[in-house]
């Protein structure tokens, strides 16, 4: 635990305590507080001593913040408030240690890591890419929980608010515009030997450090306002993190400092338990679990270099994959559909560049990004170049079978090929392919350069070396992956079908398509089941469950009326305004009368769709929990608060009630 802070003890009275977590980043580890406390000791026997700098051993991470597996762990609220006054305890110590300290700052300084620099008398930071400075913890299903509600504003004043509620992470030069730095250090500055200089004033006086009087004679208006915005920013939706957060600052800020840290302490150990939290902290570990394909690769794969890329189809999934490929990569590519569909195709490209264009989202020119694609509506010496190629044709087997026989012959036999289908099982596919081992699926969702994730699919014949080259490429067009093997609507159209059918039911039952629309939206989810079949198409989810053998006598009367959504037809089952068209309602096929509450339509749905998780983990269509939660959070807007409907069912003992076991490991 010393080698964790290391202090030395300079001539001139100047302690400098130079820290480094095992790991990557600095957290605050079980480790790290106890080293923290040793070295705090330390200073406070040490002779003679003038002031303190702690600055970081790594090279860009000053403190990441609090451990989050060590939060998730934490079961009652009482074991919650024992971590908090450590925490606490810690901190006080550090400021109240009788001389002046500075926090010399670079890298990641966040959460616990700010709330930390907060206690120091100063802080001095090193400006650069990678220097942040903030408190994110609302977006992570908590709130600032070391002293951050209470400090920062007593620091800064009402901007704090905004600050903590919305997570924002500010580059240094912001965070000294706001008082929270009081120095900064351009980049590739001495960070120490400034830190140096800030401490020799501090102790002589001449520092200046601005340390205004806030009035907080306001403070209930400035919650009620702040309250305001965030449920117009979760549409109505009391979220536990920003709800409590905004009580601790509120109540907080009317007490002395001692006495806001308690009353931050009360509001933490609230929230801390919430499943809101537990859930918003799975998406974090699944969020970073997939933000590198890699991860998911096999272990010592090395992928073959991609250097150049073709796509067959240039309609709207082709177009949106070859949007991300241009902007993401310097691939070469080439895209072949029938002469008509090329320049039409061309103009869109450009059309939505220029709109990433115009809001500085591209790191080159329009033109240069368009100069590396190549339209042709033969196959030419191009496809024996290319490395990797993605079929985004219509749907239609026949269609299929075609383009691969054609396409096998004129690619190299290492060439690996995927097909973006949304409904064709990839070993049915696969018959067509020459050397199918190296055929899989990639399933993009729409619009592609808006969408992040990506199913990879993994038919029976192709080989595991496929599926890592496949998400390689993921990776290098910046998708998020999920891994499956083959299976009717893979994950997410699989997950999702429940979703959709039983809210017909619900409507065929009597209930309103407003109340079960409504009643997932208050759930969390950013689009109502039934509004969402008529946004994607209606006739896709009807064709879908016809496939299956489920009948479904209210879509079949719509989609015979001529309704195949308001997008795609222009008639659906909305109007232009957004409400219900009165002449779907004869179309519904009634089937008795059982009104539901909001919470009977969630809970329903939910265990339907839970159970279809659980058969894909039993068939083995994936082999981790975590990609239906990554599929469903990232496919379809499951709420991230929530944690996938995977880890949901287990905060909420569902999956017990259900299985009489959890999905994940508690």
């Amino acid at each position: 635990m010393a080698d964790i802070f290391k202090l030395s003890l300079e001539k001139d009275g100047t302690g400098v305590v130079v820290f480094d977590v095992p790991g990557p980043m600095n957290t605050w580890t079980d480790a790290a507080l106890a080293g923290l406390a040793e070295v705090l000791e330390e200073l406070k026997a040490a002779k003679g001593l003038r002031g303190a700098i702690f600055i970081s051993g790594k090279p860009d991470n000053f403190f990441a913040g609090a451990n989050l597996q060590m939060i998730e762990k934490i079961e009652s609220g009482g074991e919650a408030r024992k971590v908090l006054d450590v925490f606490h305890g810690l901190f006080k110590k550090l400021q109240d240690i009788g001389v002046p300290t500075v926090a010399a700052v670079h890298g990641h300084c966040l959460g616990g890591g700010l709330e930390f620099a907060l206690a120091f008398t100063a802080r001095i930071a090193r400006e650069g890419k990678t220097t942040l400075i903030g408190l994110p913890e609302c977006n992570v299903g908590l709130f600032p929980g070391g002293g951050g509600t209470q400090r920062l504003p007593r620091l800064i004043g009402y901007p704090a608010i905004e600050l903590i509620l919305k997570g924002t992470m500010l580059p240094a030069a912001r965070a000294h515009q706001l008082g929270i730095i009081d120095r900064l250090v351009p980049a590739g500055g001495d960070l120490l030997a400034e830190a140096k200089k800030l401490l020799e004033e501090i102790i002589s006086g001449t520092a200046g450090l601005k340390r205004p009087a806030h009035d907080f004679s306001g403070i209930d208006q400035a919650a009620d306002a702040a309250r305001k915005e965030v449920l117009k920013a979760t549409r109505g939706r009391e979220l536990p993190a920003p709800m409590l957060a905004l009580a601790a600052i509120r109540d907080g800020l009317k007490a002395p400092l001692d006495e806001g840290l308690e009353i931050e302490k009360k509001y933490f150990t609230e929230v801390v338990m919430t499943p809101e939290a537990k859930g918003s902290i799975n998406t974090f570990f699944i969020k970073t679990l997939t933000d590198k394909p890699k991860a998911l690769m096999t272990k010592g794969f090395t992928p073959k270099p991609l250097r150049k890329v073709a796509i067959l189809g240039f309609g709207t999934m082709g177009r949106g994959i070859a949007i991300d490929v241009l902007r993401n990569t310097n691939f070469p590519l080439l895209v072949k559909d029938v002469p008509e569909a090329l320049e039409p195709g061309k103009a869109f490209l450009k059309k939505i560049l220029e709109g990433m264009a115009e809001k500085k989202r591209l790191k080159e020119s329009v033109d240069a990004i368009l100069s590396r694609l190549d339209l042709t509506s033969e196959y030419g010496s191009g496809f024996g170049e290319a490395d990797l190629v993605v079929e985004a044709v219509f749907e239609d087997i026949k269609v299929k079978d075609q383009v691969y026989k054609e396409l096998s012959k004129a690619v190299r036999e290492d060439c690996l090929i995927a097909s973006n289908t949304s409904s064709i099982p990839i070993t049915k596919m696969a018959g067509a392919v020459l050397k199918p081992e190296r055929f899989g699926g990639m399933h993009f969702f729409s619009p592609v350069w808006m969408m992040q994730l990506v199913e990879v699919i993994q038919g029976d014949k192709t080989s595991r070396e496929t599926v890592d080259g496949l998400l390689n490429f993921a990776g290098a067009i910046r998708k998020r992956p999920i891994v499956c093997r083959d299976n009717p609507g893979f994950v997410v159209n699989a997950m999702i079908l429940p979703y959709l059918v039983n809210a017909l039911k619900y409507v065929e039952e009597g209930n309103t398509i407003e109340a079960v629309d409504q009643a997932m939206l208050s759930f969390g989810m950013p689009v109502g089941p039934v509004r969402l079949t008529d946004e994607v198409g209606i006739d896709v989810p009807y064709k879908v469950l016809v496939g299956m053998g489920i009948p479904q006598n209210s879509l079949k009367n719509i989609v015979g009326d001529g309704r195949l959504g308001l997008k795609k037809s222009g008639k659906g089952i909305f109007l232009k305004d957004g409400s219900v068209d009165p002449a779907v309602l004869p179309l519904i096929a009634r089937s008795g009368e059982r009104k539901r509450s909001a919470g009977e339509i969630q809970e329903g749905i939910l265990t339907d769709m839970v159970k279809v998780g659980k058969d894909l983990l039993d068939r083995k269509i994936v082999d981790d929990v975590r990609m239906i939660d990554v599929g469903l959070v990232w496919g379809v807007g499951f709420p991230p608060d929530k944690g996938g409907p995977m880890r949901w069912a287990d905060l909420t003992g569902l999956s017990r009630k259900l299985f009489g076991k959890t999905f994940y490991r508690q």
